[in-house]
């Protein structure tokens, strides 16, 4: 096939973006039957979709991109591959608004479709995604169509109606015996729902930020489950269950239950403290970075009781006398067996991991704070101010006077960009929102 490269890459983004894309052969058994999620097939069971299909595909004309519209309130792009008579691609179903409970009564009351088939149909609709503005899918498409056709002028856009539905023998009443077919769309959507829900949960469990995000990221698209008369307190409890999902998720990768709650307690209050959809939308797709860089900083796995109590105690409080003779007596070993064991689990000696941590710490705190230097230290658990100078410099290369002057200058204790400085190199700034997600 032509361009094969080029539409593959398209189907990728598309789907990563959670829009449907098929290409479709006309001289496929499947050809149509299951193009639109069901909804036709769920309507009127039994009429010949794939002929139906055919049908409509037999009036488009080469070298144009139809966008089309049907009576279900759906969008679709469909255009003919140049150079492979009878090979489609189809983007869609989507919507530009979200379709309520009382925009399907009205479908089922324009075209007498059965009361009952309402719950159904708002089932379907759940996985059908959103586009309030398809100005970025246009884009896409025109540029797939340059490479396709081989420019602009060579290829137009028409706007239609399907009106395959259309023109149908109406159905009044429909006898229940159908239901098993309802039934196996209805698994279909919950599969769907569920796949992309693990999809997540791996995605955080191994630290895969840019994974979750994208998956995330098409959140205003999602359908939220109607269950009250409020929209955003739909959405709101939506916000709750991702938050519980990434909650378990941050639990199978091992991290300990004092950073877990630290995060979800402020997703949690910060759900409760939304305005509108936009805020969620918003928290949605922060608790995919935070969530991921728990684990990526935070995660225990690989590492034995001992070291994971260790790690725990270290990351809690580091003002805390976290010496390895007062560890050890803690956890009821010797110093020199802690010693050991640490070293070969984390590489690092336990002196050195900690002073590194404090170090982190008092990086973050230079970066967000215009505390003194002198506080900063005791924050750190270094209250000697020239030793907590000298161990600064040891892993930055820079005093922490020096490494102040080139992030920038503070008035009012808000940090604000140094005009001759260098910003913070990204493994600051890692460190900076390591400590964040513990504050």
């Amino acid at each position: 096939m032509q361009h094969e490269a080029e539409l593959l890459f398209f189907r990728d983004i598309l789907e990563n973006s959670h829009i449907p894309c098929r290409i479709i052969r006309t001289d496929d058994d499947s050809a149509g039957t299951v193009y639109d999620f069901g909804l036709r097939r769920l309507a009127l069971p039994d009429i010949d979709y794939r002929e139906q299909f055919l049908r409509f595909c037999r009036q488009y004309q080469n070298n144009i991109l139809y966008r089309v519209s049907d009576p279900f309130l759906c969008r679709y792009y469909i255009f003919q591959l140049p150079d492979a008579a009878g090979t489609y691609v189809l983007v869609g179903p989507y919507t530009e608004t979200e379709i309520s409970t009382q925009d399907i009564m009205n479908i089922a009351e324009r075209y007498s479709l059965p009361h009952y088939l309402v719950g159904k149909f708002e089932k379907i609709y759940r996985i059908i995604p959103i586009l309030p503005d398809s100005t970025d899918l246009l884009v896409l498409l025109n540029t797939l169509g340059q490479r396709l056709w081989g420019g602009l002028k060579h290829f137009s856009l028409r706007d239609v109606f399907d009106h395959s539905f259309l023109g149908t023998e109406p159905v009044a009443l429909r006898p229940e015996d159908k239901e098993p077919q309802d039934a196996f769309l209805s698994m279909k959507a919950l599969e769907k729902q569920y796949a992309s829900e693990n999809a997540l949960l791996h995605a955080v469990i191994k630290g895969e930020t840019h994974t979750a995000e994208m998956l995330l990221g098409a959140f205003p698209r999602a359908r939220v489950e109607r269950r009250s008369m409020n929209t955003l307190r739909d959405f709101k409890n939506y916000a709750i269950i991702t938050n519980t999902l990434l909650r378990k998720a941050a639990e199978y990768a091992h991290v300990h239950p004092l950073h877990i709650d630290s995060l979800s307690s402020r997703f949690a209050r910060s759900i409760e403290n939304a305005n509108s959809q936009e805020d969620i939308y918003r928290l949605v797709r922060e608790m995919a970075r935070k969530y991921c860089l728990l684990v990526k900083n935070h995660s225990l796995q690989g590492y034995s009781p001992l070291v994971r109590d260790v790690l725990v105690r270290i990351s809690s409080d580091l003002s805390a006398d976290l010496s390895l003779k007062t560890q050890s007596a803690y956890l009821h070993v010797s110093a020199s067996y802690l010693s050991a064991v640490f070293k070969k689990e984390t590489g690092s000696t336990l002196t050195d991991y900690v002073n590194r941590k404090r170090i982190e710490y008092g990086i973050f705190l230079l970066n967000s704070t215009s505390l003194q230097i002198q506080t900063i230290a005791q924050h750190c658990g270094i209250p000697d101010l020239n030793y907590f100078s000298k161990t600064f410099k040891k892993y930055t290369g820079l005093t922490p006077t020096e490494y102040r002057g080139k992030i920038g200058s503070y008035s009012g204790g808000n940090p604000q960009p140094a005009k001759t400085g260098t910003d913070p190199s990204p493994q600051d700034r890692e460190a900076s929102s390591d400590r964040a997600l513990s504050e």
